[in-house]
């Protein structure tokens, strides 16, 4: 990898972790300048813009989900054993400080247009996608009804992984990936053949 595109990735690690805590409206040049040590105009050889340098950190989290929560599921045995890592794998990524930059960012642009709101609709719909294709495998391999509905049992698998992260960041229920995971087990209870 060469030195420019070391110093890239650095800078973007920052901007995701900048980005957890504060959205990513509160992400600027000048703010990540302060947090990495590099001048405004080295950054925008990278970033040639606040949109996107925006854009880029909505892209490298994205990177990031997938090496530690997607990649990870994938590998696992196809089924019940392979949504179980996903499920895992998601509520392990909602424990990062900040937490989850894609729930910051449903709130930030829900209601704008333009590409930030483009790019956050277009990862919450792989997000569902790829739960969706995970359940499939369920299917395939015998372990819910071959009628399962693929996409309501997503919205569902979804709906519990918010939850969980509502009631463990929010609340700070001791209980919450206890309640998640009985959840889990009865959606995946109600469609056993």
């Amino acid at each position: 990898m060469r030195k420019g595109e070391e110093t890239r990735l650095a800078i973007l690690d920052e901007a995701v972790t900048a980005a957890r805590f504060n959205g990513l409206s509160g992400l600027t040049i000048g703010t990540l300048a302060e947090r990495t040590g590099l001048s405004k105009s080295g950054l925008y050889a990278h970033f040639k813009s606040k949109e996107s340098l925006q854009l880029a950190t909505m892209s490298h989290h994205r990177e990031q989900f997938i090496v530690e929560v997607i990649r990870p599921a994938l590998e696992a045995p196809r089924g019940e054993k392979r949504l179980r890592t996903l499920v895992d794998g998601w509520m392990r990524w909602y424990e990062h400080p900040g937490g989850c930059l894609f729930l910051a960012a449903s709130t930030e642009f829900d209601d704008l247009d333009g590409p930030l709101h483009d790019r956050m609709v277009a990862d919450e719909h792989d997000l569902l996608d790829t739960i969706s294709q995970v359940v499939g495998t369920l299917v395939s391999q015998g372990d819910v009804r071959p009628d399962t509905d693929t996409v309501q049992i997503a919205q569902e698998v979804f709906s519990v992984l918010l939850g969980y992260n509502w009631m463990s960041r929010i609340l700070s229920d001791p209980t919450a990936e206890t309640r998640a995971w009985t959840a889990v087990d009865r959606i995946l209870d109600s469609l056993r053949p």
